[in-house]
C-alpha cells in the first residue's frame, strides 16, 4: 500500500476517492521543456501514480531563462534523466517510465500502446505534434495539447478550449488547418492563448527536429501553460 499522507492538503480540497483515482492514474507527458517538464511536475504533485515522460533533449544555456530541468551546472545533461530524479524525489513511490529520445512520428504508435489514461502533449515541433494528435484522437485516448507560448507575456490570457474555438494563435491556426485534412475539425482539446505573440521576436533555428523557428520567451508564461494543461489533465481524470 503506498504512503499518500503527503497528499493530505490536495485531500482535503478533492476528497480521498479523487485522490485515489489519481494515484491509479497513468499520465504519458511528450516534451519537457518549458511547457511539458512543468506540466510532469504539477502532474506528480498532482498525485498521479504512473507516468511516462519523453524527451530526448539536453540542457542548452538558453534554457534557463524558462525550463524546469535547467541549470548552470547541468548543462548538456539529458531533461528526461534530470525530471526522472526530480519526480522520484517529490514522490519516490512513483510508477515511473522514462524515454530519453525526441518524439517522432515514427515512434507515437508505440508511445500510444502503452494506453495512458491521459496524454499531456507538449511538443515544440509541428509534425510530430501533429501526428501526435491525430493518432490519439484515432485512438480515442483523451488528451490535452499546448498551443504557442512564445512571443507572449501575459498569462492571464490563457485559455483551454476546444482548437476550433482558438483564436490569435498562429500555431493553433496551422495544425487547425493540418486537421481539417485529415476531417478532423473538433473534439482537441488545447491551451492557448489570446494574447498576438511578439512578432519582433522570432528566432530561426537550424531546422533540426522539424523545428524551424521560435518566439523569444518569457520565465513564467510557459509554466503558467504547463500548469494549464496539468489541471486539465488531473481535472478531467477526477470529473471535474
Amino acid at each position: 500500500m503506498k504512503d499518500l499522507s503527503w497528499l493530505s492538503r490536495t485531500e482535503a480540497l478533492i476528497g480521498k476517492e479523487a485522490i485515489d483515482k489519481l494515484n491509479n492514474a497513468h499520465v504519458m507527458v511528450l516534451g519537457l521543456g518549458g511547457v511539458g517538464s512543468f506540466a510532469a511536475e504539477f502532474a506528480c504533485r498532482g498525485g498521479v501514480g504512473k507516468m511516462t515522460i519523453i524527451d530526448g533533449d539536453t540542457v542548452d544555456p538558453s534554457n534557463r531563462n524558462r525550463q524546469l530541468p535547467a541549470l548552470a551546472t547541468n548543462h548538456g545533461v539529458s531533461k528526461a534523466q534530470i525530471m526522472k530524479e526530480r519526480l522520484l524525489a517529490i514522490n519516490p513511490e512513483l510508477e515511473l517510465q522514462v524515454f530519453e529520445e525526441f518524439v517522432i512520428p515514427e515512434r507515437i504508435p508505440a508511445f500510444l500502446d502503452l494506453k495512458p489514461d491521459y496524454i499531456i502533449e507538449a511538443i515544440d515541433s509541428i509534425t510530430p505534434k501533429l501526428f501526435m494528435i491525430r493518432s490519439a484522437f484515432a485512438a480515442g485516448i483523451p488528451f490535452v495539447s499546448s498551443m504557442g507560448a512564445g512571443g507572449k507575456v501575459d498569462p492571464t490570457k490563457i485559455k483551454i478550449a476546444d482548437i476550433s474555438q482558438s483564436y490569435n494563435c498562429k500555431l493553433a491556426q496551422h495544425i487547425r488547418k493540418k486537421l481539417r485534412k485529415h476531417d478532423i475539425r473538433k473534439g482537441v482539446k488545447v491551451a492557448f492563448s489570446t494574447e498576438l505573440p511578439d512578432k519582433a521576436s522570432l528566432l530561426y533555428t537550424d531546422g533540426s527536429n522539424y523545428k524551424k523557428s521560435a518566439y523569444g520567451t518569457m520565465s513564467y508564461l510557459p509554466a503558467a501553460f504547463g500548469g494549464a494543461i496539468a489541471s486539465v489533465a488531473i481535472r478531467e481524470l477526477i470529473g471535474r
